[in-house]
């Protein structure tokens, strides 16, 4: 593990100074603080800010960067005017790494940044990762994975570093909610942001709000929710107020997954 710490923070060195890729997510927020430590102020966190993420990931995204020290800026993105992006196709994270590469690739060559790094892990080449497709096209630096570091990996530094991250479930953009083929529309992510605080208020940590659209013109959507399988015992207490809190938000019906939410990875 250290040598691997090791290789890491040389990795960064030779490619300062560095912009990174944060999104306040395990790996991008472990990267922040190794870089930090390494390089002081001769790295930039960028966070790209879209419709697709949700006013209090940012708030708790710049809080954790606040924690650590490091310099973060928030840039705008505008995935939402790409149609490649808004037609929700099986990669659709490719369109979305693009449009945010693009702009930290503006903002790089304008303040004399020698590179770009993103959070991709040793353990994500395992996964189906349309993003890695854009990061390639734009010279994008993965030093985690460079430096063999994987998944546990990151969390055993994060926690080293006592970031509140160290423990965090992942957490995919709002869009990620919506179906392939589904488009992606802002008034469906204005709910699915809404569903997923109400379930959090109501105390559950680890899930998601499918937001499936059964019939656009009569506007009828279906709630599907999914909670962890450890956390599904707390679901009868509060099925009432989560099911009349998912009407309030716009949802027609409300279905809960019997299986539960599982992580892909």
């Amino acid at each position: 593990m250290n040598a691997k710490l090791d290789a890491l923070k040389s990795y960064l060195r030779e490619h300062a100074p560095l912009v990174i890729a944060y999104s306040g997510g395990v790996d991008s927020a472990c990267l922040l603080a190794v870089a930090h430590e390494t390089l002081g102020d001769r790295m930039l966190g960028v966070i790209a800010d879209s419709p697709s993420l949700p006013r209090q990931a940012l708030a708790d995204a710049l809080a954790v960067a606040k924690q650590i020290g490091a310099p973060v800026e928030v840039v705008k993105t505008d995935e939402m005017q790409d149609e490649n992006y808004v037609s929700n196709p099986l990669n659709r994270c490719y369109y979305c790494k693009a449009e945010l590469f693009t702009k930290l690739d503006e903002l790089a060559r304008e303040r004399g940044y020698a590179a770009i790094a993103y959070g991709e892990n040793a353990d994500d080449a395992h996964h189906f990762r349309p993003g890695s497709k854009a990061a390639a096209e734009f010279s994008i630096i993965a030093p985690l994975k460079q430096a063999g570091i994987t998944k546990a990996e990151v969390r055993e530094i994060s926690r080293t570093f006592a970031l509140p991250t160290s423990e965090a479930p992942a957490q995919p953009c709002l869009s990620s909610r919506i179906p392939h083929g589904t488009p992606v529309t802002t008034g469906a992510l204005a709910m699915i942001e809404r569903g997923e605080a109400l379930v959090r208020n109501l105390g559950f940590k680890v899930f998601r709000v499918r937001h499936v659209v059964e019939d656009q013109t009569a506007a009828k959507y279906v709630a599907r929710v999914q909670i962890a399988p450890e956390e599904m015992d707390g679901i009868p207490a509060c099925r009432e107020s989560l099911v009349s809190g998912l009407a309030a938000v716009g949802y027609s019906s409300v279905e809960i997954d019997p299986e539960g939410y599982r992580s892909p990875h």
